[in-house]
């Protein structure tokens, strides 16, 4: 199976991974650090999220992306101190015991900046820059990848992926004036971020259609709402149907999917890639 126009330009090297885009799928493991976690995973301990990192980088994972706060549309913001306090000591930790990158993921200023001094590799803004419009200069600044997200949260939309498109051509904008280079600019459709269930499938349908922006896509399907309204099942019990995502996904051209269930997903993943990409799976 061929997929048109699937790789993004050149090579990310980030702490000691070069991440050659279009050979392979990569694997971002989620760590939750707050309680009130949609998926049900979150971690109060720093011990207990270091553990879980640790096993999901034994299972494959090729990121860790840490977070402090939910990101469920009905949860209680928390305090940038509150969130620093959270993540940052877990962040230390981990960049000195783990073999991979860590990602942040936040969309406050002050947290990524912290993050970054503890170790981060990567900022993750959910927010698409409309929280925090300086991160895209963090980045630029300190020479790490950003993953910009199209977040139509508070907007009336009828055409998802015109939208879509459009946001994050003005986001691939204002991090390339900012000066992140095109490599170090990962773009995030923002599945379940102001979209109805309809329209997450939609995005599913036409993911392909980002490919033409020429920048790594990360696809964040894992145990969301719209499973659970196609399948009529919890947060808990959407590992099948995340499975499902997933492989549609690297079909219509994902780079990096952000999963709960690594070693689950793993498999997906390098199936796919096998039918595919015509890969094993390894660099």
């Amino acid at each position: 199976m061929k997929v048109e126009n699937r790789k993004a330009p050149g090579v990310t090297k980030c702490k000691d991974t070069l991440f050659r885009w279009g050979t392979r799928t990569y694997i971002m493991g989620i760590v939750n650090l707050s309680p009130d976690s949609f998926s049900g995973d979150g971690l109060v301990s720093v011990e207990s999220a270091l553990e879980q990192a640790r096993k999901m980088v034994e299972d494959g994972a090729d990121i860790i992306d840490v977070g402090g706060e939910s990101t469920r549309p009905s949860s209680n913001p928390v305090s940038v101190e509150e969130e620093i306090a959270r993540i940052v000591p877990f962040i230390k930790l981990a960049s000195k015991v783990l073999s991979v990158p860590v990602s942040v993921d936040t969309y406050r200023y002050e947290t990524a900046r912290q993050a970054l001094d503890a170790g981060a590799d990567i900022i993750n803004d959910i927010s698409g820059l409309r929280e925090a419009p300086g991160l895209e200069k963090l980045a630029a600044e300190r020479s790490v990848p950003i993953i910009l997200t199209s977040n139509e949260r508070g907007q009336a939309v009828t055409n998802i992926m015109e939208a879509i498109t459009g946001n994050l051509k003005k986001l691939i904008s204002a991090a390339t004036e900012a000066g992140v280079l095109p490599e170090n600019t990962i773009i995030d459709p923002g599945i379940g971020f102001g979209k109805t269930p309809e329209q997450n499938l939609e995005i599913m349908r036409r993911l392909d259609e980002l490919k033409k922006l020429k920048r790594p896509i990360l696809l964040g399907t894992s145990r969301k709402s719209f499973i659970g309204k196609v399948l009529s099942t919890e947060a808990d019990d959407r590992v099948e149907g995340t499975a499902a995502t997933i492989a549609i996904g690297i079909v219509k051209g994902a780079d990096i999917v952000r999963v709960h269930d690594v070693r689950h997903m793993g498999i997906i993943c390098r199936m796919s890639d096998a039918i595919v990409r015509n890969a094993d799976g390894s660099d």
